[in-house]
């Protein structure tokens, strides 16, 4: 076996499931990393040692005994601090939060806990998942911006003090931290992992994300979380596959379209080269690549995503922020003030327009296996003041379609590149297969030299 912090989450679970690995012994690991590293990069916010090594110490017990509970048994996971745990304090890193103990877990944790895997800790996130920059700092050069809202998961899975950890997406918030921070981030359809007990920023744009080091383990994870919750309005019925199997399902060479028009538009003239190179090589490994265009509706989508993001942040904050309004940032405190004064006439012409953009968007995909484009602009930008642009990511967080982000190599700054995929709804196993065949032909594995 590989070091143990350096082990993904199907290969760790494979590994304590054949008495190859203690559970106990990686939680260890783990536990050291994060006391070695994070009080240099700030990307965890509890931490209850003992907790997780008594858990672990279960596990291996359970697995001597011959009852695996799951088939992520004796992992340890990270969580985004927006995710109700029982019992382990959940602050949204507000002060409003700050000492706020769930009675219950969040529906997508205990389906992790009846899996197998172990809360390792709490994860930094930008206050109430919003805009403010978190104290978390970037791996690759602690001037730049490690991106956000789920800042503190996507270091913590970048350096090895975790596998894989929960985000979640309004806008950009898996894609982009993960871009910048050199790992995988998936945000799945809409509607297909519960909310239910995860903090919310805006109701119809939240999508429980997941932060890993292989488009294997991001699969793992949606395996075990995906499913209809009744106690989530916006959770689908839509049958659960085996999406490693759908990985792995069609040996074809993928037809992937290729996003332009606006991506490079608003990339830098090294992310346009580099993506077209990442096109180059997937082309001569045999893949299929046309480029499509957008829809006359994506004109409007930023827009869109906007308002109904500010709209429902004010429905949801509105009694705490008349109440204690100097205890918000002041970016979360201006979309709240921005989405109490937008008229309910232009909050139902967004849902309106969305609708339609979701229509024309599965339109545009339908002839292809994938959509591939840059996943950001630029490489993490060097200014802690900001969590980054997320433009590239919420079109497809505000027509609900999933969408993953793998490395893809370096800049000339030394800074992780890499590029986004979208697909169809509820087809993330197909995605996830061409992400998969993407991730085999590049042959990124970005590790952070300093945390390796």
């Amino acid at each position: 076996m590989s070091e143990l912090h350096r082990l993904g989450v199907a290969e760790a679970a494979r590994g304590i499931r054949d008495g190859q690995v203690s559970s106990t012994d990686l939680a260890q690991a783990l536990l050291e990393r994060i006391e070695t590293f994070d009080p240099a990069l700030q990307a965890w916010v509890t931490v209850d040692r003992e907790d997780v090594l008594s858990e672990a110490r279960r596990r291996d017990e359970e697995r001597d005994a011959g009852d695996v509970s799951g088939p992520l048994h004796g992992v340890p996971v990270g969580l985004k601090d927006i995710f109700y745990t029982e019992g382990m304090k959940t602050t949204a890193c507000s002060p409003i939060y700050a000492d706020f103990v769930p009675d219950h877990d969040a529906t997508c944790v205990a389906m992790l806990k009846e899996a197998g895997t172990i809360v390792l800790g709490k994860a930094v996130t930008t206050e109430f998942a919003s805009g403010d920059p978190s104290p978390t700092l970037n791996p690759w050069d602690r001037a730049h911006t490690p991106g956000g809202s789920s800042s503190g998961s996507a270091v913590a899975v970048a350096t090895g003090m975790c596998s894989a950890a929960l985000g979640s997406q309004t806008g950009g918030s898996t894609g982009r931290p993960a871009a910048y921070n050199g790992i995988v981030g998936l945000k799945p359809t809409y509607g297909r992992i519960s909310r239910y007990g995860v903090v919310p920023l805006s109701w119809s744009l939240d999508t429980v994300g997941i932060l890993t080091r292989s488009v294997e383990d991001a699969a793992v994870m949606l395996q075990a979380m995906a499913g209809h919750d009744p106690k989530d309005p916006g959770s689908y019925a839509t049958p659960v596959p085996d999406y490693l199997e759908e990985m792995g399902s069609n040996g074809s060479a993928p037809r992937i379209g290729l996003i332009r028009e606006f991506y490079y538009d608003h990339s830098t003239p090294e992310v346009r080269d580099h993506t077209d190179d990442i096109v180059r090589k997937l082309s001569e490994a045999g893949a299929e690549v046309v480029e499509i265009g957008l829809p006359e509706s994506f004109g409007s989508a930023h827009n869109c995503q906007r308002i109904v993001s500010n709209v429902e942040a004010a429905a949801f904050h509105e009694e705490n922020f008349l109440e204690r309004p100097d205890d918000f940032g002041p970016k979360i405190r201006a979309s709240i003030e921005m989405g109490m004064l937008i008229p309910g006439v232009r909050y139902l012409q967004a849902q309106r327009l969305r609708r339609s953009f979701r229509v024309d968007m599965v339109n545009a995909l339908q002839d292809v296996d994938a959509a591939l484009m840059p996943a950001i602009s630029e490489p993490a930008p060097r200014d802690l003041s900001t969590t980054g642009d997320a433009v590239f990511q919420s079109p497809w967080t505000s027509s609900g379609l999933p969408a993953i982000v793998i490395p893809s190599g370096m800049s000339e700054s030394g800074l992780p590149l890499a590029v986004q995929l979208a697909g169809q709804p509820f087809r993330e196993g197909k995605l996830m297969g061409v992400a998969r065949r993407c991730e085999d032909v590049l042959q990124f594995s970005l590790r952070p030299p300093e945390f390796s």
